[in-house]
């Protein structure tokens, strides 16, 4: 339903930065694998990339994942983190956690997280319903300003999904790189994307 009135603050999804394991493509859930070199740096100047699309006031909430990785990026993009949420944990990948999608079509061609199957995992219907309770708690909060969640790429995927309407698995047609930015947004009530995917400036050589 359509209304001529827009909360003021918008939802901003941070992914944390890059680790080890995320540079080498291996799914990264329940396992606490700390910040690169390169995923502190970027992560310290992602506040820039924040600075491009959030609102000057400051956020009325910031949300952390539980993941060491998580709350080393919100702390060094200068964030204050008011609590550490659970639910923003990545997607659980069961029986698959630390492999890449090569070493998992070994035996299971052509797997995708959006595809399955989820052995000792999550599947789209839990991750969904977990992302639906977060986006509703952080709708009731943007009266007061952004709401920022910072956390991980595939859940960050469906959370933009799921804003949108589409199912969890709908996350596919959405980006989410390491220290990436993006803004869940209205248009008259309409749940929009205002951003994907903001990346921080690199630095110069």
């Amino acid at each position: 339903m359509s209304t001529d009135t827009d909360p003021e603050g918008r939802i901003l999804l941070l992914r944390h930065g890059e680790t080890e394991w995320s540079r080498t493509g291996r799914h990264t859930g329940r396992t606490d694998i700390g910040l690169t070199d390169d995923g502190r740096a970027a992560a310290g100047r992602v506040r820039d990339a924040l600075a491009l699309v959030r609102h000057e006031a400051p956020p009325a909430r910031v949300l952390c994942s539980p993941r060491t990785r998580a709350r080393d990026t919100a702390a060094l993009a200068g964030l204050a983190v008011d609590a550490v949420d659970d639910r923003l944990a990545e997607w659980d990948y069961g029986d698959q956690e630390g492999l890449t999608t090569p070493q998992i079509r070994e035996s299971l061609p052509g797997w995708t997280i959006w595809d399955g199957p989820w052995p000792g995992g999550e599947t789209p219907g839990d991750v969904a319903a977990r992302a639906d309770a977060v986006l509703a708690d952080a709708r009731a909060l943007l009266g007061d300003g952004d709401v920022v969640l910072v956390g991980h790429g595939h859940f960050s995927r469906v959370l933009t999904a799921r804003w949108i309407g589409l199912p969890a698995s709908g996350g596919v047609h959405f980006r989410m790189d390491p220290a990436g930015v993006s803004v869940l947004g209205f248009e008259r009530g309409v749940p929009r994307l205002d951003h994907v995917n903001q990346r921080p400036t690199p630095e110069a050589p």
